[in-house]
């Protein structure tokens, strides 16, 4: 598969900002918050459904990585990609209602817009990775050259989708919302996975 592998090696390396964008939610840092309680079970129904999601995400990006690094048949890396751009679709959706359920961060100036953005990026990225998902299982597994020329174009789609959404994400996460977030266990367990995906 020589033809396909060093494109299937660009998508591996496409996906590994992937993860990131769930990660934008649960950036958190040292820090306390005023006592806000409101505030902090805000953040702990938001936190709790990230490790699952984050999880999914890190799966998937990691299968995608094995499929581009094997000398792997093109209907197996198709397969393989297929059902991680089905995970991730999924992952973002969850995160999307997790967001949605738990409403405005409470006594945040503009929280409500915040959230709501933030449930239209994560939206967006479910659909965008259902997206590829179907780009993928449109591939011509047979045509090799076709094949690594469909590779390419869904690396090209995917580097660009591990840039969106950061903005909303970010703009959700900021000032006491963030402090509330960083004494949330489960968000510390995000960033600590976080953290040891970059430097490893």
């Amino acid at each position: 598969m020589e033809g396909a592998e060093p494109v299937n090696k660009k998508l591996g390396a496409a996906l590994s900002g992937g993860a990131v964008l769930v990660l934008a939610l649960s950036a958190c840092s040292s820090g306390g918050d005023d006592g806000n309680k409101e505030l902090d079970a805000w953040a702990k129904q938001v936190c709790d459904a990230l490790p699952a999601q984050d999880a999914k995400v890190d799966a998937a990006n990691d299968a995608i990585k094995k499929a581009a690094t094997d000398d792997n048949a093109p209907a197996n890396v198709q397969k393989t990609d297929s059902k991680a751009f089905q995970d991730m679709s999924d992952a973002y959706k969850a995160l999307g209602q997790a967001v949605q359920q738990a409403g405005p961060p409470p006594g945040v100036d503009g929280g409500q817009k915040k959230q709501q953005d933030a449930v239209t990026a994560l939206n967006g990225l479910s659909t965008s990775y259902a997206g590829l998902k179907k780009q993928v299982d449109g591939l011509d597994t047979k045509d090799q050259a076709k094949f690594a020329d469909g590779l390419q174009d869904i690396a090209t789609r995917l580097g660009k989708l591990s840039q969106s959404g950061n903005a909303a994400l970010k703009n959700l996460e900021q000032g006491d919302v963030k402090s509330a977030m960083a004494q949330q266990p489960s968000c510390q367990k995000v960033a600590s996975s976080a953290s040891r995906a970059t430097t490893s």
